[in-house]
């Protein structure tokens, strides 16, 4: 006893104890993250969490807030993470015993011979039979394994940080599918507007080919006019079943991503509107700002803290531990007899490993190389954040740029073929050069609306950039279980 309890006190001491290293989250310094963009911003941060409602669309904003809710794929993200918070209980009850309960009944009866013979005070003999006996039990046993080096609350925390990790997937994912549902709406406005211009060139060219064909056959111009006319209006006519095709595949797509049928959302986007607008200036903070606002960010800051603290569950495994086990049982004849002889056992048994190939250690080497692969990835996250941000940057303002300029050349284009038209009609001019301003408008007027559309589509990019469509001071958890969990 003199040797045995010392041991057992420094064993206990132990328990105390953990190995591995420490996580410590890496500064914006460390991360390479600059103090300003190098491109001009607006430096003031803005409150991004539901960005669709600068557009001023309510369309827009029913259709983002409807896929955020129905979306399969953010859908498949939620049970993801419900995996997660769950893993996490599991690591949780490693921390308490486990406990078992055992009970038993048997009967045995003698099915031949074993009888006696016995024989009454009136001297009568009678033979009496073997007969049965019952035999009842009960039991209960614990096991528990106390982590003596921190192998067990290793493992939770890097389960508690995978299920965080899990929860900023699942945000990423929701953030993606607004982001798609808002560029296939502004494609959608883009084609309808694209076809509208279409339609509107056609009917000129109605009417072109009409003045033709009357000045032909008043022996002013040759048929070449009619046929140059005739070419020009086919062609035009040529490009509305293409445009029709995209604008379809825009609102099968948008059906989708709202989890519906892919022709649901027609009845609602059969009326034309025009490309949304968003705010002129969009404040983007300062680039540390995307290491709080952006999930897929503080996704990968949370696979490193998991990754670290597997460091310390390989190395415990280098350590000795302490598992101890009891158990309680009775047995008796009747149940009235259960409690008069119980018994019960204790044990405690220390394990460490001597000699294993040297497989411990390199699963400890192993787990360092993850710690520095998901260091790296974490810091690659970050970069790529702050490039999308800066490219998000440049893409709207050239593309603001852009429809400037488009929307003067479409103002002389519109201008020069009114010109035309009316010095065609007077025999000023030929058929060719109406036919050229005319051709020139028409691609005029789409690049104006495709300017648009992709100043739209910039600002959407940009949005999601800055880590807009959710609420980063909330980190998302699983919802509660319920019925209709796919599990009945």
């Amino acid at each position: 006893m003199k040797r045995v309890v010392p041991a057992a006190v420094a064993v206990l001491a132990m328990a105390g104890c953990s190995v591995g290293p420490d996580y410590q989250p890496r500064s914006a310094d460390a991360l390479g993250v600059p103090v300003s963009y190098s491109v001009p911003a607006a430096s003031s941060p803005e409150d991004l969490t539901r960005w669709w409602g600068r557009f001023d669309d309510p369309v827009l904003g029913q259709l983002v807030e409807q896929a955020a809710a129905a979306n399969l794929d953010v859908a498949q993200a939620v049970a993801r993470l419900r995996q997660a918070r769950e893993a996490l209980v599991q690591s949780r009850a490693d921390l308490f015993p486990s406990l078992s309960g055992t009970a038993g009944y048997s009967r045995s009866e003698t099915l031949r011979g074993g009888g006696q013979t016995i024989t009454l005070p009136d001297g009568t003999v009678q033979n009496v039979g073997g007969g049965g006996a019952n035999n009842f039990s009960l039991g209960a046993s614990a096991q528990y394994q106390l982590g003596l080096f921190g192998d067990v609350r290793g493992t939770i925390e890097a389960s508690r940080a995978q299920y965080q990790a899990s929860g900023f997937d699942y945000a990423t994912t929701l953030l993606t599918v607004e982001q798609e549902v808002a560029r296939n709406y502004v494609l959608a406005r883009l084609y309808q507007a694209q076809l509208g211009n279409a339609r509107a060139s056609l009917a000129l060219q109605d009417d072109n080919l009409e003045i033709a064909g009357f000045r032909v056959q008043a022996g002013l111009v040759s048929s070449l006019d009619r046929e140059q006319a005739r070419a020009q209006r086919a062609q035009t006519a040529a490009s509305i079943p293409s445009l029709e095709q995209q604008y379809s595949a825009a609102v099968a797509r948008l059906g989708v991503l709202t989890a519906q049928a892919p022709g649901a959302l027609r009845p609602l986007l059969a009326v034309a509107r025009p490309i949304p607008n968003g705010p002129a200036v969009v404040g983007t903070g300062i680039p540390a700002d995307v290491l709080r606002q952006r999930p897929d960010v503080r996704s990968a800051e949370r696979a490193l803290a998991a990754a670290v603290a597997r460091i310390g569950v390989a190395e415990a495994a280098l350590y000795p531990n302490l598992a101890i086990s009891g158990n309680i049982n009775t047995r008796a004849a009747g149940v009235g007899g259960l409690l008069d002889t119980v018994t019960g056992g204790l044990f405690a048994g220390l394990t460490q490993a001597i000699f294993n190939g040297g497989r411990l250690r390199s699963q400890v080497r192993g787990q360092r190389a993850a710690a520095d692969g998901a260091l790296a990835a974490y810091k690659n996250t970050v970069l790529t954040a702050l490039e999308d941000v800066e490219n998000g940057v440049v893409a709207l303002d050239t593309a603001r740029q852009r429809e400037r300029e488009l929307t003067v050349a479409y103002d002389a284009a519109n201008a020069a073929a009114v010109l035309s038209r009316a010095q065609y009609r007077s025999g000023l001019t030929d058929f060719t050069t109406l036919s050229q301003q005319e051709a020139t408008l028409l691609s005029a007027r789409n690049a104006v609306a495709q300017a648009h559309a992709d100043a739209a589509t910039a600002l959407i990019q940009l949005y999601g950039a800055l880590g807009g469509g959710w609420d980063p001071a909330v980190v998302p958890e699983a919802p509660a279980a319920t019925a209709t969990d796919g599990t009945r």
